[in-house]
C-alpha cells in the first residue's frame, strides 16, 4: 500500500473513534439541482443542526474533504461535499451558470434538511466560487465563510457572510492577491497565514494540517453538538 493511501486509512480510523455513539463514518452520496439547471453530486456526513459546505480546488473533488468532513461531523456538524459541475457525475445546466450556483444550491439543500446556520469553506478555484457566493447569497444564508487560499474575486467587499475568514501559506504566490482581497472585504473578518508555501488544500499533507484543522473548528465556533 501506497505511503499516502496508509496514512489515510490511519487517520480515518483514529477520526471514527471520536465520532459520538451510534454515528457513522460512512458518508451518505446525495445529489440535488442548481437553480441554472444543473445538479451537484455529494457527501453527506454527520447528523448536526449546524450546515458545513466544503468546496474543493481544481485538482482535487467532494472525497479529498473525507479526514476533514469526518473530524468536523465528530464534532456535530452536518458536513456537505460537493463535487464542481465537471467533476465526478456532477453537471452543468443548460441555463448560464458558474460553480457559485454549485456552492449556492448547497448551502440551500442543507437549510432545506433543516440546518439552523450554514458556513463554507471554500479552496482555491472553490474559494473564489465560495466567496462569489457568498456575494450572490441572501442576508443570513451562509453563516460563516472560510476561504482557503482563495483565487480572487471582483467584488470582496460584497461578501454577504456573518463572518469571513482568510487562510493561506504564508509563502505562497497567492499571498499578495489574498491580502488585497481581505483588506476590501467587510467586517468582520480575520486573515491567516501559515508557515509554508503550500496551496490550499494542499497545506493538508504538510505539518501545518493540524493548525489549520484548529484554525477552522475555533473559527466555526468548536463543538456543535
Amino acid at each position: 500500500m501506497k505511503e499516502p493511501a496508509a496514512r489515510l486509512i490511519v487517520g480515518l480510523a483514529f477520526l471514527a473513534a471520536m465520532l459520538p455513539a451510534g454515528a457513522s463514518l460512512q458518508a451518505r452520496g446525495v445529489s440535488f439541482p442548481t437553480a441554472d439547471g444543473g445538479r451537484v453530486s455529494a457527501d453527506l456526513y454527520g447528523q448536526g443542526r449546524r450546515g458545513v459546505v466544503l468546496a474543493h480546488g481544481a485538482a482535487f473533488d467532494k472525497e479529498s474533504w473525507a479526514p476533514l468532513a469526518v473530524r468536523l461531523a465528530a464534532k456535530g456538524y452536518r458536513v456537505l461535499a460537493i463535487d464542481f459541475r465537471g467533476y465526478g457525475q456532477s453537471r452543468a445546466g443548460t441555463k448560464a451558470g458558474g460553480l457559485d450556483q454549485d456552492v449556492l444550491a448547497a448551502v440551500r439543500y442543507l437549510h432545506g434538511l433543516g440546518a439552523t446556520a450554514v458556513s463554507v469553506i471554500g479552496a482555491s478555484m472553490g474559494g473564489g466560487a465560495a466567496a462569489e457566493a457568498a456575494v450572490e447569497a441572501h442576508r443570513g444564508e451562509i453563516d460563516r465563510l472560510i476561504l482557503l487560499s482563495p483565487v480572487p474575486v471582483d467584488d470582496p467587499a460584497g461578501l454577504n457572510a456573518g463572518s469571513v475568514l482568510f487562510v493561506a501559506s504564508r509563502n505562497e504566490g497567492l499571498a499578495p492577491a489574498i491580502s488585497e482581497q481581505y483588506q476590501r472585504a467587510p467586517e468582520p473578518k480575520k486573515l491567516v497565514f501559515l508557515n509554508g508555501n503550500a496551496h490550499a488544500q494542499n497545506i493538508f499533507n504538510t505539518d501545518q494540517a493540524e493548525p489549520l484543522t484548529r484554525i477552522i473548528l475555533q473559527f466555526l465556533g468548536g463543538d456543535a453538538k
